[in-house]
């Protein structure tokens, strides 16, 4: 399933990628954003669970920001693995 996330906070403005039955995540994509961390970020991830994702990014911080593309990354990898 594909999967199209609205980020709230960042720079990226969207978050969009595949999540099977199983909630492995690939195919990630940012609209917007700092273009060569975000890709490096999709493709350290890629095949990674949804909860591995959350794991390893929720709560990371960019400055003064309360959150950051990663972030919001493991929030919308849990928010779409409840709908698989």
């Amino acid at each position: 399933m594909r999967y199209t996330y609205r980020t709230q906070g960042t720079c990226s403005q969207e978050i969009s990628f595949d999540i099977d039955e199983n909630k492995v995540v690939t195919d990630i994509s940012f609209y917007g954003g700092c273009n060569g961390n975000l890709k490096a970020i999709a493709v350290a991830v890629d095949g990674k669970t949804a909860d591995e994702i959350y794991d390893l990014f929720h709560g990371i911080t960019c400055g003064f920001k309360p959150t950051s593309c990663s972030d919001q990354l493991a929030k919308a990898v849990m928010e779409a693995a409840k709908h698989v």
